[in-house]
C-alpha cells in the first residue's frame, strides 16, 4: 500500500518505514512539523519524500493520521476526506493529559476512523467513547546485543528533563545520584547540572555526567557501556529508549507507572513505585556485573519477543488489510440517491 504519513515521532517511524509498504512523507522547503520528510534519516527507499500540494490523490491508498489537524489538511490539499473518501487510521502516541481518566480523545464518538493506541494503558485511559480502538504495540529495530556494563553508572535517556520536570522524574535523579553516578543522554540535558544543583544535596557534581544528544548508533554504544538503565519517568506512553535499552541487553529499573509493568517482565530488572527499593536494586547491580549481565539477557529476550519488528509489522499489516479498499464519499452517495428519486 501507499501510505501517507507525516514524520511526527521519529522513534516510531524508525520502525514503521521498515515494513513492506511505500511511505509518503510530506516535505516542505523549510521542514518543520508539517514538512520534515525523512529528516535526513537513513531510512529505506520505500520512505519517499513528497510534495503534498502536487501529490496525486488517487496514488494514496490510506493515511496514518497522528494529529487532529491532519484531517483538515488532507481534505484541503488532496480533496479527499480521511475516513470518508479515503481509508484512514488515527495513531495516538501519547498518554492522556488534563482531567485523567476523564480526558476525551479528539476522535472520540466517531465511527469512520479507528484509533490506534501504542500501549494498552493508553487504550484504557483515553476516553474514546464509541470510536473503534485497537492496540498495536511498539516495534524496535534491533541494535544488537551491545551491552558491556563496563561503567559503574546508571544510564538515563530523556529529552528536555528540566522543562518536563516531574513528568520525566527529574526530581528523582538526586536520590539515584546518591546510589551511584548517572550518565544522562538526550536533548536539553545540559541544563540539568544547574537545575539539580547536586552540591545542595551534599553530592559531588561528578555524580551527574551529561552525555547530551547524539546519533542513535553512538547512543546505543555509549548507553550499553553503563551497568544498568534507569527509567524514572512518571507519565509517558512508553519510552522507546527503555525498549532500546532492553534490546541492547541492559538490566532496567522503572517506576511502576503507565505501561512499564507490561514491558518489563519478572527477571528483567525491577519495576516498583517504592523508590527505596529501586535504590537498593540499583546498588546491587552496580556492585555485581555478572548479575547485571544475566538480568540484561532476560530483558533482551523479552524485548525481542514482544517489541521486535516482525511482531510490529505483522500487526500493522493485519490492521491495514482490514481497512476498506476505497472509502465512499457520503456526499456522493447522497447526491446519487437524490438523482434516482422520482418526481
Amino acid at each position: 500500500m501507499r501510505l501517507l504519513v507525516w514524520h511526527v515521532h521519529g522513534g516510531w517511524m524508525e520502525a514503521f518505514v521498515r515494513g513492506r509498504h511505500q511511505y509518503l512523507l510530506p516535505k516542505l522547503p523549510d521542514g518543520g512539523p508539517w514538512g520534515l520528510g525523512r529528516g535526513g534519516r537513513e531510512w529505506p527507499v520505500a520512505a519517499q519524500e513528497v510534495d503534498l500540494s502536487t501529490l496525486d490523490p488517487d496514488s494514496v491508498d490510506a493515511v496514518i493520521l497522528q494529529r487532529p489537524e491532519e484531517i483538515a489538511a488532507v481534505a484541503k490539499t488532496l480533496g479527499r476526506r480521511p475516513g470518508v473518501d479515503m481509508p484512514a487510521v488515527y495513531l495516538e502516541h501519547n498518554t492522556p493529559k488534563g482531567d485523567v481518566p476523564f480526558t476525551l480523545h479528539p476522535l472520540a464518538d466517531q465511527n469512520t476512523i479507528p484509533v490506534v493506541h501504542v500501549t494498552h494503558f493508553n487504550q484504557l485511559f483515553w476516553d474514546t467513547g464509541t470510536a473503534s480502538t485497537v492496540v498495536v504495540e511498539h516495534g524496535i529495530p534491533d541494535p544488537g546485543h551491545l551491552y558491556t556494563g563496563a561503567r559503574e553508572e546508571m544510564g538515563v535517556v530523556v529529552n528536555e528533563p528540566v522543562r518536563r520536570g516531574r513528568v520525566t522524574g527529574t526530581d528523582l535523579l538526586p536520590g539515584f545520584a546518591r546510589v551511584g553516578p548517572l550518565r544522562v543522554f538526550g536533548m536539553g540535558t545540559e541544563e540539568l547540572p544547574a537545575a539539580l544543583n547536586l552540591q545542595s544535596h551534599g553530592l559531588n557534581e561528578d555524580r551527574l555526567r551529561i552525555a547530551g544528544d547524539m546519533p542513535a548508533a553512538k547512543l546505543h554504544q555509549e548507553l550499553a557501556s553503563c551497568r544498568l538503565y534507569l527509567h524514572p519517568l512518571r507519565w509517558t506512553s512508553l519510552g522507546l529508549a527503555l525498549l532500546e535499552a532492553m534490546h541492547l541487553g541492559m538490566p532496567v529499573l522503572a517506576l511502576a507507572t503507565t505501561e512499564a509493568s507490561r514491558a518489563i517482565p519478572h527477571g528483567a530488572g525491577l519495576v516498583s513505585n517504592d523508590v527505596d527499593d529501586l535504590h537498593r536494586f540499583a546498588r546491587r547491580l552496580l556492585d555485581d556485573p555478572d548479575d547485571a549481565y544475566a538480568i540484561g539477557m532476560v530483558a533482551r529476550q523479552a524485548a525481542l519477543q514482544r517489541y521486535g519488528l516482525g511482531t510490529f509489522h505483522r500487526a500493522w499489516d493485519e490492521l491495514l488489510a482490514e481497512l476498506p479498499t476505497a472509502a465512499k464519499s457520503t456526499t456522493a452517495m447522497t447526491q446519487n440517491s437524490h438523482d434516482t428519486e422520482q418526481p
